[in-house]
């Protein structure tokens, strides 16, 4: 705790009392909302306008209103800490993690439909949470499962796409060029190129390449993984499955354990708010009218860079390294010693730190509970508990980093080798798989609210030198 001496106690206060307000009141909104309608479209055909409208009022009302203060750190620090996106879907608070559509990650857990009583929440309950607003019922995402499965099909020429590149090839270069390949059959090109869709409803073709891109991402991400490491024996869907589990299925995967840790891990790992990289880069593109398969292209792209995405497979590596070194049953003395000969070699332990929280990541906490629910006395999972001990002091005796506590990639890699896909190369893909429900959720968003071309302006060394000299 002691990270967080410096952190003022009354800002803390009030960041309290304004969240607990919005959260009630965004509960007690979710709770008003019920429908019959199993149809997710009709649901945002009648949402859509009132937010439109809303957003017309916020911007002649209140456009004027400043949001931040912009100084030359963040200008020099990648924007770090600027507000300047609109992320409908989710937000991220340093202190208490994310929230989807004002509900946190244990709240979701709780209201969401699962496949059992009891169960972990369902990817497609999420998915219509971040439409819309609202909790679904059961049969709301039963209908969901199986419009997805229906829209799963994917055209032969995808995986020719894929297999054009050496198995060899990272696994995310491999997904992405299948996805690129997908957007052959965007319904928003096709429609914007001709003409017939006014700019009002662009998002209506955006909504079925969305979830036409969501249903069928885990087949190309399947058909990529059974490739590389299954001799290229492909397992169909089944569309008698929902989302998570039918994506464990085709992997390979069948045990009802393994099918519940994909749920939590589509579910957890769907959206972060937009100013994260892969978030960000799919905004971005989009902003240019560009396709959710250009767009979604783009995201992972980002997602497969070692800052971000590519984090999860570090992280296991890294694990496999500490027990191939010192064994199993290492001690919470070498293992401090592991930890700062990484960090004296100028490495860092991966895992660890995150851009925005200031606290331990709430999708490390369930995961983690997972695990101890399911697997207790997995070696690697005891690892990662003794490092969840041991690395946070250590971070903080350093007095360099920001957040010493672990974020979600601490975690996701134990549990999915635990099961048996030990391929740490793979993991990323997974991630992009889950990203896809909340890129594609606000890109459609972003067309129903008729966001703009992103374009931010940008300076050189000469005009902030310069700037600061005038206002000395």
């Amino acid at each position: 705790m002691v990270f967080f001496r410096g952190v003022s106690a009354i800002s803390r206060i009030q960041s309290r009392v304004v969240q607990q307000s919005s959260l009630c009141n965004s509960v007690r909104w979710l709770q008003m909302q019920s429908s019959s309608e199993l149809d997710l479209k009709s649901h945002l055909q009648e949402i859509i306008p009132e937010q439109q409208e809303r957003l017309k009022k916020l911007r002649s009302e209140h456009g004027n209103v400043p949001v931040g203060k912009i100084t030359v750190d963040m200008v020099l620090g990648g924007m770090r800490g600027m507000t300047g996106l609109l992320w409908e879907t989710s937000l991220l608070d340093a202190e208490e993690g994310i929230r989807f559509r004002g509900l946190s990650i244990p709240e979701c857990q709780k209201v969401l439909p699962a496949a059992q009583p009891g169960g972990e929440p369902l990817p497609e309950g999420l998915l219509w949470l971040l439409l819309t607003g609202k909790v679904p019922n059961k049969e709301q995402v039963d209908a969901l499962s199986k419009e997805l499965a229906d829209r799963a099909a994917v055209p032969d020429y995808v995986y020719k796409a894929i297999d054009a590149l050496p198995s060899t090839a990272h696994p995310m270069a491999q997904f992405a060029s299948g996805v690129m390949a997908l957007q052959v059959q965007s319904e928003f090109q096709k429609a914007y190129e001709e003409g017939v869709v006014h700019k009002s409803k662009f998002w209506e073709p955006t909504f079925e390449d969305a979830l036409n891109l969501i249903a069928r991402v885990p087949v190309v991400a399947s058909y990529v993984y059974r490739r590389m490491y299954k001799d290229g024996s492909i397992i169909p869907l089944d569309d008698s499955l929902d989302y998570g589990a039918n994506f464990s299925h085709m992997l390979g995967f069948d045990s009802p354990q393994m099918k519940e840790l994909m749920r939590l891990y589509v579910t957890i790992h769907s959206d972060h708010e937009g100013g994260n990289v892969s978030a960000h880069a799919g905004h971005l593109v989009g902003s240019a009218l560009s396709d959710p398969y250009l767009s979604f292209a783009a995201a992972l792209n980002g997602l497969a860079g070692p800052l971000h995405g590519l984090a999860n497979q570090e992280v296991l590596l890294w694990i496999k390294s500490v027990v191939e070194e010192c064994g199993e049953n290492i001690s919470k003395e070498q293992l401090k010693e592991y930890v700062w000969k990484t960090l004296n070699s100028g490495k860092v332990v991966p895992g660890y730190g995150h851009g925005v929280l200031r606290k331990t990541d709430p999708r490390y906490v369930c995961q983690r509970e997972f695990a101890l629910k399911h697997l207790p006395n997995d070696p690697l999972f005891q690892l990662v508990s003794k490092l969840y001990e041991v690395v946070p002091p250590i971070l903080t005796e350093l007095g360099k980093v920001k957040n010493p506590w672990p974020n979600v990639d601490a975690h996701s890699g134990v549990l999915l080798n635990y099961y048996g896909l030990t391929e740490a190369r793979y993991y990323t893909v997974l991630f992009g798989v889950s990203r896809s429900i909340g890129i594609c959720s606000q890109l459609i968003w972003d067309r129903a609210l008729g966001l703009p071309l992103e374009r931010p302006k940008s300076v050189n060394m000469d005009w902030l030198d310069n700037f600061i000299r005038l206002n000395r």
